[in-house]
């Protein structure tokens, strides 16, 4: 096993005072000799970390020591070297931006689908009520380009607050199939189904997880390519090994 841990992990949920716990987990950090960004706002955490597996694992227990943050789902890849060069931890806004307030996923998730239901729905052509799916890329276009679902809809964003643009631009499209959002991990993908359920698309489904996700339950099938990532690897294959080139 390389001897490096990477761990990305997400939660929306209202955090008062994101100044307050921002310090804190920034002493945590950097006291565990971690790299990576970890990003707070009103709305919830999201954060890229590598280091030390033992004490990455334990970074992330004292951090879900705060019921807050209890159950916070965590995504891990291995690499041979760190793939940050500096930690960051820094709060925003908005934890991944799409500048539409009314969007709150911290009040309420979109429903999900797992990996092996989707795997099951695309190898079979339709969902379990016979409506033919969809997957609908909510990253970047230059992320898309390192790979994707075959045949998913790509609105070529150069990025994500140009989603609900082009939702209202194209929603006629989503009818009369069942439309399943994804991303990387899951954040963009979250905040996109409950935009689009809001947009009077009327079957979404939010990717749990994420890509990553999927390659740790149900592998490459029908995907073609590697997955972008922000950090020095660039991109994994379905195996989360590190895919440059």
């Amino acid at each position: 096993m390389p001897p490096v841990l990477n761990v990305s992990a997400y939660k929306f949920v209202a955090l008062g005072e994101p100044h307050v716990l921002r310090e804190r987990l920034h002493a945590q950090a950097l006291a565990a000799g971690l790299k990576g960004t970890v990003l707070l706002a009103t709305e919830g955490i999201n954060l890229f970390l590598a280091g030390d597996a033992l004490a990455l694992r334990g970074f992330l227990e004292e951090l879900q020591s705060d019921p807050r943050l209890a159950g916070l789902p965590v995504k891990e890849s291995w690499s041979e070297h760190i793939p940050f060069r500096r930690l960051l931890v820094k709060v925003k806004r908005e934890i991944i931006r799409m500048n539409h307030p009314a969007i709150q996923p911290q009040a309420g998730r979109a429903p999900a689908v797992d990996a092996a239901t989707l795997r099951r729905w695309l190898d079979q052509g339709h969902d379990d009520a016979g409506r033919p799916v969809v997957t609908l890329d909510t990253r970047n276009a230059f992320e898309v380009d390192h790979g994707s679902f075959e045949g998913a809809i790509d609105w070529r964003l150069s990025r994500f607050s140009e989603f609900p643009q082009a939702v209202q631009a194209r929603k006629q499209d989503l009818e009369g199939k069942t439309v399943v959002s994804f991303c990387t991990g899951g954040i963009r993908c979250e905040k996109a189904a409950i935009y689009l359920r809001e947009a009077g698309v009327q079957h979404v489904l939010q990717l749990e997880g994420g890509i990553l996700r999927y390659f740790e339950e149900a592998g490459g099938a029908h995907w073609r390519g590697r997955c972008f990532v922000f950090d020095e690897r660039e991109a994994v294959d379905a195996s989360l090994a590190p895919a440059r080139g």
